[in-house]
Parts: C-alpha cells; sequence; structure tokens
C-alpha cells in the first residue's frame, strides 16, 4: 500500500508510465497513438482551463465550468424528476426555505442558516445544468442574499455564535454555491465577497477558529474554497489561510483512529488530508486519505455497495450490513470521490463514485423523487415510521420514505447527480479530454494548443449495456490526447476507433490514452464485457454479494407501499410552510409481500448457471425501479427459516454459516441493487444439496 502511494505521489508532481503501441485507425485519422498510462502528463499546462496554481500540486483533472457537461439518457431523466420533484419543489413546501424571516435573507433572521445552503448547492447547479429560467431567478435570490449579507469586516451569513465564537460550518457550504455561480455568470462580486471573507477569517486567533463540532470536522471544505479563489487571483495570503484552516481542522491523518465517527463526516472529512496534500506536498497527507478510507471499509464496510455502517455513527458490534447510511452520507461520498479523482487521477476514486452513485444513492429515493429516506441498508427489508432504536443509532422514524424528514438529507440530496454529471467530461493538463465516470452526456470543451471547440457525445445505457461510444464533432482538425478509464472489474475491454482496434491491451485499472489528430465526425467505441461474479464477505459471516460489471444485484422482493400522512410521521424537527398541501406529499412506508430470507446458492456451478436476461428499457427512461430494470439475473436459493424481523423491527443479522436451511432450492431473481428499496443484498450462502 505504501509503496501504491510514494508512487502515486510521484504521479501527480508529472511522471507517469505509459504503453506504446501505434494504431492507424482510419483513413479520415492521419494516426492515433494508443497508450496504457497510470495517470495524464501533469508536467503540461492546459491553455483553456485554469489549474493550479504553483505552489499548489497540480489537478490531473480540471471540472469544466458548470452547465457544459449536459445529461442525456436515464441521467437527464434523473435531472427532471429532481427537477419536478423534492429538489424543485423544497422552495414550496420546506419551513426552513421560508423567505420570511430567513437567515440568509435579512440580518437577524431565525431559521435556514444550514438548510439554504445545503438545498442550493444542488439546485444551483441543477438549475444551470438544466438552463431554467425559473430556477436560475429562484437560486439568485439566494446568490443576493447571501451577498448583501457581507459586513464591514468582511464576515458574510447568518451569525450563529456559540460561546462567543462564530460558527462557519453554513458558510462553507454557500461558498460552494457562490462558487458555482461564479462559473455560471462570471460575477466578479463573488470574487470579492470570497476575497474579504477570507481577509477576516485570517483576524480570528487560533482559539476561536473552527472549534465547533460540524465546524472543526468539515474544515476542509473550507480549505477547498480557499483554493479555489487561489487559483482565480493569486493572493498569497491565502496559503497562509489555507495552512491555518488545516492546523485548525480536526486531525484526520491518524492510522487507527478518527476523530469522529458519524457517517457523514467521514464520507467529506476523509479527503482533507489529500486535500492539504496539493499545498503540503506531503506524501504522508495524500496516504492519509486513502488510509481513513481502507479503514473504515475494513471495520464497518464489509457490504456491498461502496458505503459503510454508520446509521449516524459507527458503532463497534453494528457492521451487519443491515446497518444502513445516511442519504447526505452518500452524496457526500459520491463529492469526495469525484474531488478526489480531480486531484489524484487515481481511477479508483472514479470507480468508487460509480459504485455508490449506482448501486447505494437511488434507493434512497422514491422513483419519483419525492421523498426520500434518511437511513437506506445493503439489506433492508422494512421501510416504516417506527423508532428502530438502538438497531439503528438514532431514535426516529429514520427508514420511512417522507418528504419532510430530515432536514439535512431533505435539503442536501439536491448535490448528488448535479455533481456526478459535471464530472463526466474533464479537462487534462495537456490539452486533452478525460472520460473517467461515464453515462449518457455530451460536452463542449476547448482542446488543444489553440483551444479548439470539441463536442464529444456519449452515447450509452451504461452501466445497463457494456458498450459506450464518444462521438466527436469540432470545426477542423486538431491534435489532443482523450483519456479513457478501463474498469478494473473488466477483462478484455476493447477500444477502437472508427470501427478499427486501437491496438492496445486495455489494462483494467488504467487509462487508454489515443493521441492524435482528430477530425470531425471520428468516433471511439468503448466495450467493457461484463460478466457475473460474487463477493465474499468473511467478515460477515462468509456472506456473498453478486456483481455485473459495476452493478451489485438484490433480490426481488415485492414491495407493498402503504401511504400514511407526513405531518403524523415525521422526526421532530422536520418542519412544513404553513401554507404546503401536506397530502400532496405523503410519506410511504414499504412492507415485503414476498419472502426476502433466502440463503443463494453461489458455488462455481451455481454462477454458471445463473442468467443474465436482458429486458426492454424502460419508455420513461427511467431504470432504477424495480418494476421497470432493463436487467435482472435468474439464480437459485433456499430459504433460512431463522432469519426472521428482529426484536428492534429490523432485518435480522446474517444467519450463521451453519444454520438450518430448507431443503428447497427455489428460482430466484434478482434485480440492480440500486432499483430495490426492499433489498438482501448480502446473501448467507446455501449449504452444498
Amino acid at each position: 500500500m505504501f509503496e501504491k502511494l510514494k508512487y502515486l505521489a510521484g504521479t501527480i508532481m508529472g511522471t507517469f508510465f505509459c504503453v506504446s503501441f501505434m494504431s492507424s485507425c482510419s483513413n479520415q485519422s492521419s494516426h492515433v497513438v494508443a497508450e496504457v498510462v497510470e495517470r495524464p502528463n501533469v508536467s503540461a499546462v492546459n491553455v483553456s482551463y485554469a489549474g493550479n496554481k504553483a505552489p499548489l500540486q497540480p489537478q490531473n483533472f480540471m471540472k469544466l465550468p458548470v452547465g457544459q457537461v449536459q445529461p442525456t439518457g436515464w441521467l437527464k431523466k434523473y435531472l427532471l424528476l429532481q427537477r419536478d420533484g423534492l429538489t424543485g419543489k423544497l422552495g414550496e413546501i420546506s419551513a426552513w426555505l421560508e423567505k420570511d424571516n430567513n437567515a440568509w435573507l435579512m440580518s437577524g433572521g431565525d431559521h435556514g442558516w444550514e438548510e439554504v445552503p445545503y438545498w442550493l448547492k444542488g439546485y444551483g447547479d441543477l438549475a444551470y445544468i438544466l438552463g431554467d429560467t425559473a430556477m436560475i431567478s429562484e437560486a439568485k435570490v439566494w446568490i443576493e442574499g447571501a451577498i448583501r449579507s457581507q459586513q464591514p469586516n468582511g464576515y458574510f451569513g447568518p451569525v450563529n455564535e456559540k460561546d462567543g465564537k462564530k460558527e462557519l460550518w453554513a458558510n462553507m457550504i454557500m461558498l460552494w454555491c457562490l462558487q458555482s455561480y461564479y462559473e455560471y455568470s462570471q460575477d466578479s462580486r463573488v470574487i470579492d465577497l470570497m476575497t474579504n471573507y477570507f481577509k477576516w477569517q485570517m483576524t480570528v486567533p487560533d482559539e476561536q477558529f473552527l472549534k465547533d463540532y460540524w465546524e472543526n470536522s468539515r474544515g476542509g471544505d473550507n480549505l477547498l474554497s480557499v483554493y479555489w479563489l487561489y487559483n482565480k487571483t493569486g493572493d498569497k495570503f491565502l496559503l497562509d489561510l489555507a495552512k491555518k484552516i488545516h492546523r485548525n481542522t480536526a486531525d484526520w491523518t491518524n492510522d487507527s483512529s478518527l476523530p469522529n465517527w458519524h457517517n457523514v463526516n467521514i464520507a467529506q472529512c476523509f479527503r482533507e488530508p489529500a486535500t492539504y496534500y496539493m499545498l503540503s506536498g506531503d506524501s504522508a497527507d495524500l496516504a492519509a486519505t486513502y488510509n481513513v478510507h481502507n479503514l473504515v471499509r475494513r471495520i464497518f464496510g464489509q457490504v456491498p455497495g461502496g458505503m459503510f455502517g454508520a446509521d449516524e455513527n459507527a458503532r463497534m458490534g453494528y457492521i451487519d450490513p443491515r446497518q444502513g447510511t445516511e442519504t447526505c452520507g452518500f452524496v457526500e461520498q459520491m463529492a469526495s470521490d469525484e474531488l478526489l479523482l480531480c486531484m489524484t487521477g487515481d481511477p479508483m476514486w472514479a470507480e468508487h463514485c460509480e459504485e455508490v452513485a449506482f448501486n447505494s444513492y437511488p434507493a434512497a429515493v422514491m422513483p419519483d423523487f419525492k421523498a426520500l429516506r434518511y437511513i437506506t441498508c445493503p439489506n433492508q427489508v422494512v421501510s416504516d415510521s417506527k423508532d428502530h432504536k438502538p438497531g439503528i443509532d438514532n431514535g426516529g422514524p429514520f427508514l420511512a420514505m417522507n418528504p419532510f424528514s430530515s432536514r439535512c438529507c431533505q435539503h442536501n440530496h439536491a448535490q448528488g447527480w448535479p455533481y456526478y454529471i459535471e464530472h463526466l467530461v474533464l479537462a487534462t493538463p495537456d490539452n486533452g479530454v478525460a472520460t473517467a465516470i461515464y453515462g449518457p452526456c455530451y460536452a463542449t470543451i476547448k482542446v488543444g494548443e489553440k483551444g479548439v471547440p470539441v463536442k464529444i457525445t456519449e452515447e450509452t445505457i451504461y452501466p445497463f449495456e457494456e458498450t459506450i461510444r464518444l462521438k466527436m464533432e469540432m470545426p477542423e482538425s486538431v491534435k489532443f490526447p482523450l483519456y479513457l478509464r478501463i474498469p478494473s472489474w473488466c477483462e478484455n475491454a476493447e477500444v477502437k476507433v472508427n470501427g478499427r482496434n486501437a491496438g492496445v491491451e486495455a489494462k483494467r485499472g488504467k487509462y487508454v490514452r489515443l493521441s492524435g489528430k482528430w477530425n470531425n465526425g471520428d468516433e471511439v467505441t468503448l466495450h467493457f464485457p461484463m460478466k457475473i461474479e460474487t463477493v465474499s464477505w468473511p467478515t460477515n459471516k462468509e456472506s456473498v454479494s453478486v456483481n455485473y460489471g459495476p452493478l451489485t444485484f438484490s433480490l426481488l422482493i415485492k414491495e407493498d407501499y402503504k401511504k400514511v400522512k407526513s405531518n403524523e410521521n415525521a422526526i421532530w424537527d422536520s418542519k412544513w410552510q404553513k401554507d404546503a398541501d401536506v397530502d400532496a406529499w405523503p410519506t410511504y412506508e414499504i412492507y415485503p409481500g414476498s419472502p426476502w430470507n433466502y440463503a443463494l446458492c453461489a458455488s462455481s456451478d451455481d454462477l454458471r448457471q445463473m442468467v443474465v436476461e436482458k429486458r426492454e428499457w424502460p419508455s420513461d427512461d427511467f431504470p432504477f425501479s424495480a418494476n421497470s430494470v432493463p436487467i435482472i439475473i435468474k439464480a437459485k436459493g433456499c430459504r433460512v427459516p431463522s432469519w426472521k424481523i428482529d426484536k428492534y423491527g429490523l432485518c435480522g443479522v446474517l444467519p450463521d454459516e451453519n444454520c438450518k436451511q430448507s431443503d428447497s432450492i427455489e428460482d430466484i431473481t434478482l434485480v440492480p441493487m440500486g432499483a430495490a428499496r426492499l433489498r438482501i443484498s448480502a446473501f448467507p450462502v446455501a449449504h452444498q444439496k
């Protein structure tokens, strides 16, 4: 592990390994050199997109300004569901977004301190991506309020003081909102506000700076905003502020312990050491981020879906796949993966982002995006409004699909898909393009030494198919490199240019770089063969999960939905506006309408007998519903009579390996985990019959 991290640090400094092959790919293109590389060449400087200014370490990838990557297909459908569902309508129902006496719209306002920026950082990006004028106008109401709030001393936003010290967590979130707004508008007032605010931060004594729980844990978010501004202005005092933030932020560099075990803090704060590495250049800082990621999953993450059991806080002894993660944790983990991908270039972060995005996050919301669940688990067979503490580490109705509960996830969920889409097409330091995270989209990106605009369209229904087609449109021929991530789960990946094999062995977990002069109409085709594989979880009683490419599969359980009034089962801090029609925003409880306590037949012979069935693509372009999934797996299983709902009203912990099982082998159906709102994703293994 140490050698990998030492090498990783070296690649960020500009060295990279490649194996080169020459391939005459078409009569149109003069030639394309196909190479296997670990990272882009970061010693180059992109002429069109600004990366990190010295002395910051160079980025491996640069995100395009918001709106320049446009989703299509199922990803566009997801954004439209968000717009018409909870994200787009939250301003009409959430009391925390009520404008009268709101803390972000008037001095001394009494509500919305955290919730407004939580919601706005996703809502605003959603508006800019969709080009929705009404949503953009609504976002600007809050942006203007934030700008107006700046005081003569540089402080901005609500004054939230504890023990005489200003609490800065909500300001950190609003800074991200302002950064996206600047990308969209180029409004120079954002630069002025951030400059003056960071000058104010420099005046705060260390003993009064970032001392409260949330801001102390999450100071890395402030650090990222300081880098963002430094890359715009080059103001040297910002480097001193970066050091100040780091020394006053919770220490996420310990080998075997964390400052706290709150699931959302872990998902977003583990990146802070790697963020500071961009200034320090100390490989130990970079290694610390990898260590936390692996430490948490080694103890609490021996489950499918990419996350870990911390249904508020990770607790020793609570490691079964029936433990879950907050919806906030899913979207913050995705954001961390995306940021770390750009910092390090490590394809692992892209792959992990897909794992969470495809398997864990979708089932946390209703298919119509009008309600969400606070806690979602890999093994979850009831989604009701009861209090399941201490089985779940929080007291309240945290398993129901409720549009009003809980107020953090209710607002923070909005960032998940917009941020994902913004990272589908990235710029590289050597004036090229990278597709590391995949999905249907198109983007216009400036490439080559003259910054020629090239439109790249990604046609696919990935992760539900094996083929991705990249089509290029450009006003003139231009030379630039194209980086393509090869998934680590994929054997025998193929890369073709204009129908001809690129002539390179596409190695798993690496990038293929195609360099040459590209012409209008050129096409690149990626073929990622998928096969059924099982993953064993020895820590959790040798249970197994089933993967097919980037998708994990769950038992198909009949989901019986019960509609109940949201104001009768919401948690204590849920509030809705006085004019909100609560009946139009019901809560859904989900109960199993079919048996769920199956062990999986998972021997080598059983795997060979599993059948993948492709189904018609859903007419509404939405594949994450159990009734309309485009792919299923037919398998065999047997019942485990002792595996039942436990005394806490939850899916019981996994049974012992030698537990009594039914003698009857049954046909069972597996569906993608992300489409299963009730699910068994980690199975006991059936005894050999």
